[in-house]
């Protein structure tokens, strides 16, 4: 695991040099491209590639995950703000979104955003409960509340709270989330996680955190993901991809 994290370091300091020395007029593209790598714990490991597309809010992605003990699996997805009102008082989005993976899995989910800058977000989670990499390792079968304020220049600031509500677990995770400009055209982004309720091996109650660094075509993340998924691994995570 030291040898790992060593490692691990040792990239995410070369990255945040390649991310500076990056910088330049060049507008990135509509792609990106990502690379994760997770340290799951007793010498298990896993890796996800995924490219995304992104134009006018809507994205489509494409990602292939495996690891020694789920094995691997296809997975894709859609998601699309669609605007209901754009009164400057209360501006109103829907947020859709749909993922399918081989396997069988399909789920979706739908939420409401209202207001802006200080906005509400409500939303709803559902599959058809089929073996699942949850990489987004929130519940899926859930509600969302959400409390946040987005300003100028992508500065972004909010709290949520995503709980288990059909499954009977009481499974829980609560954010709170920033993300902010720096100098050189980067941005900073930091995530603190609070995770509780009944896991695989008993009863969770963990803290976990991710810190990311974005650049105009490079960006890159680390996290720390105690109980991952409300098993009894705890994760390392390491992503890093380019914006082409």
């Amino acid at each position: 695991m030291t040898m790992a994290l060593t490692r691990w370091a040792v990239l995410v300091l070369s990255f945040a040099h390649c991310a500076i020395a990056a910088g330049s007029d060049k507008e990135p593209g509509e792609f990106k491209l990502t690379l994760g790598q997770y340290q799951l714990g007793a010498g298990s490991q896993g890796t996800d590639l995924n490219l995304r597309w992104r134009r006018d809010g809507r994205t489509l992605w494409l990602g292939n995950y495996r690891d020694g003990d789920f094995g691997a699996q296809w997975r894709a997805g859609w998601d699309e703000p669609w605007t209901l009102s754009t009164d400057p008082l209360l501006p109103v989005q829907l947020l859709p979104s749909l993922q399918v993976a081989s396997g069988g899995f399909a789920g979706g989910s739908l939420g409401l955003q209202v207001g802006a800058p200080f906005y509400a977000q409500f939303g709803i989670g559902r599959t058809n409960l089929k073996p699942y990499a949850n990489l987004n390792f929130d519940p899926n079968d859930a509600l969302t509340l959400a409390l946040g304020w987005q300003g100028e220049g992508g500065r972004q600031l909010s709290v949520s709270v995503i709980a288990d509500d059909r499954l009977g677990t009481g499974q829980q995770h609560h954010h709170l989330s920033l993300r902010w400009p720096l100098p050189d055209s980067l941005r900073l982004s930091a995530d603190l996680l609070h995770k509780q309720g009944q896991g695989d091996a008993g009863a969770v109650n963990a803290w976990g955190w991710s810190l990311g660094l974005d650049g105009r075509e490079w960006f890159g993340r680390l996290a720390r993901d105690p109980k991952q998924n409300f098993s009894s691994r705890d994760a390392w995570r390491l992503s890093l991809g380019r914006r082409f």
